[in-house]
């Protein structure tokens, strides 16, 4: 008796486990017909899975997916309940990794997305919450999902290998294609209320969306960056909370990984955003770019993204020039030592950023700056001393040199003189020879006095040199003579410093 009592109460539906977002069963309460074939449902593989047997827990077996009415085929009152019906539909998640799997359903289900983007481009009226509702449960279902990534046969790769390298594209692009489109359309369309948005597209979704930038499809990561401008643009409550989860993916990337694939495309986005900052710069950018976009010039794959970066840096320095020394010490303190390809991509960006460095800010780092310069001009790798070199030519940096040659040419005369007479690469000394006849010609007196300078510490090498040598040929003279006499060679516990 019990158990007939227990057997009729109404069974308590289960929870979905993914924060209140179900994914969709087609409702059909009728039984399948001989020809209909099982429910695809989502697991959290990513792949369709097929609906448990009947008999096993007494549920019915759903519909199968078959499309439903376009948009025309309906009146105006029904639209709204057949694109909530449509929303529910795509999102069951199709396994692409098979091209021979349930085509039929996949192209229902692409055409059934393609539908959904004509109907939000053109709404005529306010969308309601549990339109928002379901566009997010929808989105959610068909983009979030865990990003595998693909067995490369070298783990370790530099920057310019992956350049190299063929992208790794998404199998289910064909649909992720859409549902991007379709949130794109959705989040821009002026029939979207952020007021009563915000709250679907919480700071949870951001974070998931966020997550989405490591993907190897570049495809992707290209429509995540439109996605996330337009997302920062239409919720400004959620502003301060998007600039500080990118900035937390930037040290988790700096200081943990040194992996990631959105790196460039995040630097694209918030160049923009940095672009719209008002001034004066509030603190809390000014910590951004020295907590995070400069020490982004230490991973060794810079070479990805390093022009993006490059962008938001000279975007700081032009919005605030006293953040021209911060920005140039930066660089600096990240200077590449041993890679060349790298330390021409300093070069690059540090003529941007002294583009835009006004004369007070530049007199305040010029003697490190030029220092590294320097080591620079002596490069041995001709594109290194090349680069440093075309500094000359911005018309800019050579009238803050002009300005400041006191101080510059003492520093860089040796470097300069060097190369004029040594240097292997024909190029590198016809742009010193040019560098060096400015500075003659500007000011000769100055001039006259380094040249003088460098030979009076030439010849105290010169002599150096010669005491060292006749110091070490006494010393084998004496190691030869105890070695024939059968003694052992005193060896002093300081050696004596030579004396000019």
């Amino acid at each position: 008796m019990i158990k007939q009592i227990l057997g009729r109460l109404p069974k308590k539906p289960s929870k979905s486990s993914d924060g209140g977002i179900k994914h969709a069963t087609l409702n059909s309460t009728s039984p399948p017909g001989p020809d209909s074939v099982p429910s695809i449902g989502y697991n959290y593989a990513g792949k369709p899975t097929q609906a448990v047997n009947p008999k096993a827990n007494g549920n019915s077996v759903a519909a199968p997916y078959e499309a439903l009415p376009g948009f025309r085929d309906v009146p105006n009152s029904e639209k709204q309940n057949l694109f909530i019906k449509k929303l529910n539909m795509c999102c069951v998640v199709f396994d692409f990794t098979d091209p021979t799997k349930n085509l039929k359903e996949k192209e229902i289900k692409r055409q059934t997305l393609l539908e959904l983007v004509d109907y939000v481009a053109s709404a005529s009226g306010k969308f309601t919450e549990t339109i928002m509702q379901e566009v997010v449960k929808m989105v959610s279902a068909n983009l979030f999902r865990p990003l595998t990534p693909q067995p490369r046969d070298n783990k370790i790769l530099e920057a310019f290998d992956l350049e190299e390298e063929e992208p790794l594209m998404d199998p289910a692009w064909p649909h992720l294609q859409i549902v991007y489109e379709f949130l794109l359309r959705f989040v821009a369309s002026p029939e979207t209320d952020a007021k009563l948005a915000k709250r679907y597209f919480d700071h949870s979704f951001v974070l998931k969306l966020l997550d989405l930038f490591d993907s190897e499809d570049p495809r992707e990561r290209e429509c995540l960056k439109t996605i996330l401008h337009r997302v920062y643009g239409k919720f400004m409550v959620h502003r301060p909370f998007i600039r500080k989860a990118i900035n937390n993916i930037f040290f988790r990337f700096i200081f943990e990984t040194e992996k990631h694939n959105g790196i460039a495309e995040l630097l694209e986005v918030l160049g923009s955003i940095i672009n719209g900052f008002a001034l004066p710069l509030k603190e809390e950018h000014k910590l951004f770019l020295v907590r995070a976009l400069i020490p982004l010039h230490k991973p060794k794959c810079l070479p990805m993204y390093h022009q993006q970066l490059s962008y938001c840096i000279t975007q700081f320095v032009e919005k605030d020039c006293k953040l021209a020394d911060t920005v140039i010490r930066g660089l600096l303190k990240y200077w590449p030592i041993t890679n060349s390809s790298k330390e021409v991509m300093f070069l690059s960006e540090l003529e941007e950023v002294l583009e835009a460095t006004q004369p007070a800010e530049f007199q305040r780092c010029m003697v490190p700056l030029f220092r590294q310069i320097a080591r620079c001009l002596s490069s041995l790798h001709f594109q290194v001393a090349e680069r440093a070199l075309y500094l000359w030519n911005n018309d800019h940096i050579e009238n803050l040199i002009r300005q400041n040659r006191k101080v510059i040419l003492p520093i860089i005369f040796p470097a300069l003189e060097k190369n004029g007479r040594n240097h292997w690469n024909q190029v590198v000394q016809s742009l010193t020879l040019n560098v060096r006849k400015i500075f003659a010609d500007i000011d000769p007196e100055l001039f006259e006095e380094c040249l003088r300078r460098f030979q009076e510490d030439e010849e105290k090498g010169e002599e150096t040199k010669t005491k060292q040598e006749v110091i070490w040929k006494r010393l084998e003279e004496i190691a030869a003579k105890n070695a024939a006499n059968g003694e052992p060679v005193p060896v002093p516990h300081t050696i004596p410093t030579l004396t000019s």
